[in-house]
């Protein structure tokens, strides 16, 4: 499998990721530290709590990574968490909402990986 070959599989924008880090070589490089990435447990973590802080910093992160790697839809669903909980701003969305926005975020970081590691 090439690298333009997992980023179809993954719904990635691999010509987004080249603007960003504008070698192959990189984003080769950071998209197989993404499976490894701490912020993925740590989103999972303050799912479970619910914790509006934890929340929003763990989808802002996860946001931040999957931007700069081209993966639009996983970045799209982690802003939407984020932005619901981000300081300040009143909610927007019913528990129920919220719950089905953090099942997205979970399927396409599980996808992800797995098409992740077997590119590798």
């Amino acid at each position: 499998m090439t690298l333009q070959e997992l980023y179809s599989n993954i719904d990635g924008d691999f010509d987004q990721a080249q603007k960003i880090l504008r070698m192959e070589k990189l984003i080769d490089k950071h998209i197989r530290k993404l499976p490894g990435n701490p912020v993925f447990a740590s989103f999972a973590e303050a799912a479970k709590t619910m914790d509006p802080v934890s929340l929003f910093e763990s989808a802002h992160a996860i946001k931040g990574v999957c931007s700069n790697l081209g993966l639009i839809r996983l970045a799209d669903a982690a802003s939407d968490i984020a932005e619901e909980f981000r300081p300040g701003s009143a909610r927007k969305m019913t528990d129920s909402q919220v719950e089905a926005k953090i099942q997205e975020v979970n399927e396409l970081a599980l996808k992800t990986t797995k098409e992740i590691r077997n590119y590798e």
